[in-house]
């Protein structure tokens, strides 16, 4: 099966700075379809379940709508069910589980195809926002035995490895949150990390909780260490100070070793990216990338650096793109 659909302005991912993109188009009056190869906001979806945010719940408003919620900082749950309230206040048009295959420019414009099952459907648009976020593509240990069923690069429920021998790697806010609710789920949790303490990021009122339980021996760490090999009942500890290789009894590993951005779209379509820094060259005014009608949106536009953007200001970018469209081609924008 397939279809062709004509729209102005087609998004590429319908997480939060997607629908941002998605809510300012419809508030301006230009018709916008967004296509997701998942659900709503599929990077929250799959953040740990029972997870608190960071932000509060202000910084995660779009276009105005407003966030209540029942505790200081919203939840997992909460979050996905106010992205979906944002969806359906600005009748959205968001294409669920339909995977963008192929983008074309051709004479200005743009043709997009998308799969979804066996059906296929075309989309000729004005203008593309690429808005994919990073946390589709994890950044990799790069060690034989990584693509074992007992790898996992994302952390749902620390119910999975109740008394397991499990393996946590990485220092940041994700490993160590992932390394105390499976320590209190009931898993025999070891931590190990390249550096010697633990990242300065992670958050104040959660570091004198992991400091404890490392301090016991709740929680065992390999400071200066990394994951070498990886095995079906075991795995192996290089010690980056010249000491010897270690080998752990282990069921699971949660490799929270962090995301980064995909640029094979965007490389696609012919624009720029910043050798160092990974950042596609775009103008922050406007977020249009070196190629005419090509904008991004969200953590893209922070290159290898993700913690420079986050909801709260990518949020941002979905007006700004809106009013270079209509701007660009002379149009009055509705309000």
């Amino acid at each position: 099966m397939s279809g062709r659909t004509s729209t102005r302005i087609l998004v590429v991912g319908a997480g939060p700075c997607g629908l941002a993109v998605g809510a300012a188009a419809r508030l301006a009056g230009v018709e916008c379809i967004l296509v997701d190869k998942g659900p709503v906001v599929s990077s929250i979806e799959r953040y740990p379940i029972g997870m608190t945010f960071f932000s509060t719940a202000e910084h995660l408003e779009v276009a105005g709508v407003p966030f209540v919620v029942s505790q200081d900082k919203p939840t997992r749950s909460e979050a996905l069910k106010y992205y979906r309230r944002v969806t359906t206040h600005f009748g959205l048009d968001v294409r669920q589980y339909e995977r963008v295959e192929s983008v074309e420019r051709s004479n200005g414009a743009f043709r997009v195809g998308t799969r979804r099952a066996a059906r296929r459907r075309t989309y000729e648009a004005d203008a593309v926002v690429v808005a994919t976020g990073y946390f589709d593509t994890p950044n990799l240990l790069g060690v034989e035995g990584e693509e074992l069923p007992k790898v996992a690069h994302y952390f749902r429920d620390p119910h999975l490895y109740f008394e397991q021998d499990l393996l946590v790697v990485g220092g940041g806010n994700s490993a160590v949150e992932a390394a105390l609710r499976t320590f209190r789920a009931g898993a025999r949790v070891t931590l190990v990390h390249l550096f010697e303490e633990f990242d300065r990021g992670v958050k104040p009122w959660v570091l004198p909780d992991i400091a404890n339980r490392v301090e016991v021996g709740d929680i065992a760490v390999h400071w200066k260490h990394r994951v070498e090999r990886i095995e079906p009942t075991r795995v192996l500890l290089r010690d980056l100070d010249g000491g010897s290789d270690r080998w752990l009894a282990n069921d699971f590993v949660l490799a929270m070793t962090g995301f980064h951005p995909d640029p094979g779209l965007l490389r696609g379509l012919g624009v720029s990216m910043h050798p160092e820094t990974g950042i596609p060259a775009h103008d922050p005014e406007t977020m249009e990338t070196d190629v005419p009608g090509v904008f991004i949106a969200g953590v893209l536009a922070a290159g290898f650096d993700a913690n420079r953007i986050f909801i709260q200001n990518g949020r941002e970018h979905g007006a700004k793109i809106v009013e270079r469209f209509v701007g660009a081609r002379g149009e009055t924008p509705r309000r």
